[in-house]
């Protein structure tokens, strides 16, 4: 049974879950800002990522968003655009390991790399995201 189970509802209204298992894996910022987790669920790679302090200016959440929104991402390891999430709860998690600026994780597919301004994130199609405290951007 896995020790974390993440639920995340797409802006949509279609969900997916992410469950931390033997496979996943997830890393944060030396910043602490941002933390990343990515794990394969039912046979397709998620990638979750999470920013604890934002000051971009956040779109409206969904109507069918009572939860969190504005501060956790997403991206599938299908050919999908990164979206943002309504969560209620977090990848935030104190025992990833700190990936130091100018490196890159690549893990189920993802490769994450951060730097000073901001993390990027793709998957194999190119899909993905660029999070920074400031700025965020979906593609």
């Amino acid at each position: 049974m896995p020790s974390l189970l993440v639920h995340l509802l797409a802006a949509t209204g279609c969900c997916f879950t992410l469950a931390a298992s033997a496979s996943a894996d997830g890393f944060r910022t030396p910043s602490d800002n941002i933390h990343c987790m990515a794990d394969v669920w039912e046979g397709t790679a998620e990638l979750r990522c999470d920013i604890r302090t934002n000051a971009a200016a956040v779109p409206a959440p969904p109507s069918d968003c009572d939860l969190d929104w504005g501060n956790a991402f997403a991206l599938s390891g299908e050919r999908k655009s990164a979206y943002r999430v309504c969560a209620g709860d977090t990848v935030m998690n104190p025992d990833y390991p700190v990936l130091g600026y100018g490196s890159t994780w690549q893990k189920h597919g993802f490769s994450c790399s951060v730097a000073t301004d901001g993390v990027t994130c793709k998957n194999r199609f190119g899909n993905g995201f660029f999070l920074s405290k400031k700025m965020q951007t979906l593609r």
